[in-house]
């Protein structure tokens, strides 16, 4: 995100919990959805949040919920989300280095990350698991360092491909670190053996076992190992927009309908609808592709 921040919007525009709540319900118990993740932003900032993911697990068929955070507040939620029926987390993390989190972030809050990561395993959100992304100068360094800091932990480490969906649209394919490169430094240090890929599912991570296992190490390569194929994924976001692909340039629109007096089996049949019309790939690698004008923070990880 840049230094500024970005627009939030007029709360109006955003979806109430009950509202929340009604839609991930059709999901589940009508559209077969059986894992709903809370994303962001950062979900933590809503104040409903534990409530939410509180009758988000009592739905049958329980589905399986998780949460994808900064971090920051973590230490002072995970116990109540746990709790509330929380059943994990993924917590963005991109250095150990104070000073590199202060240049990314723009905030001094890596201690509060840290805790927060403690926190959630001490609540038994298990797996922790940490997503990090390598910038070419800036944290390209350090992937050998996080992932022992998560083999001491037992956290289990995700390196994802910087995407293009920063807000400032600066993203060149040629300052990406790619998944051969992460996986390259990983073996000059470690020995990884890959994990087996019927467990993968449609699961964005390719696994890799660390020193034989069970410790693994995950390697999401959206750009230049593309998964599209096996995604299953469909995002809604905090406005009410289904996105049936993270770099989507259109969306579908339920807010309107709900609040026109839509009932179920019509907004059922919206979703649908926006999930049929998915396309086969998202095109980064085409001439053609364009960004979405949201960004990641927008949409939701």
């Amino acid at each position: 995100m840049p230094p500024e921040g970005l627009e939030w919007l007029p709360k109006p525009e955003l979806l109430t919990a009950d509202e929340i709540v009604r839609l991930v319900t059709i999901g589940v118990e009508r559209l077969g959805i059986t894992e709903v993740r809370y994303t962001g932003g950062e979900p933590l900032l809503r104040r409903e949040l534990v409530d939410i993911v509180t009758r988000t697990a009592m739905l049958r068929p329980a589905p399986q919920v998780s949460l994808t955070t900064n971090g920051i507040g973590l230490s002072r939620t995970a116990a109540a989300l746990a709790e509330a029926g929380l059943h994990r987390v993924n917590v963005s993390l991109d250095t150990l280095d104070r000073e590199t989190f202060k240049t990314l972030a723009h905030r001094d809050r890596l201690t509060d990350v840290l805790e927060g990561l403690a926190a959630a395993d001490a609540a038994g959100l298990r797996p922790v698991k940490i997503n990090t992304v390598l910038m070419r100068g800036i944290n390209d360094h350090e992937a050998v360092p996080l992932l022992n800091y998560c083999l001491e932990r037992g956290y289990e480490l995700r390196f994802i491909e910087q995407m293009p969906l920063d807000a400032q649209h600066g993203w060149r394919r040629e300052n990406m670190i790619t998944a051969d490169e992460i996986l390259a430094r990983l073996r000059d240090a470690f020995e990884l053996t890959d994990d087996d890929p019927v467990e993968r599912g449609s699961a964005p991570a390719e696994l890799f076992l660390v020193g034989g296992g069970p410790a693994r190490v995950g390697v999401i390569g959206s750009v230049t190992r593309p998964f599209c194929g096996a995604c299953d994924r469909v995002r809604l976001t905090a406005d009410g927009q289904i996105r049936n692909c993270l770099f989507a340039t259109d969306e579908s629109d339920l807010r309107a309908a709900m609040r026109s007096g839509a009932g179920d089996d019509e907004l059922a049949e919206r979703w649908l609808a926006a999930v049929r019309i998915k396309k086969a790939g998202h095109g980064i690698d085409d001439p053609a592709f364009l960004q979405p004008a949201r960004p990641m923070s927008a949409i939701g990880g």
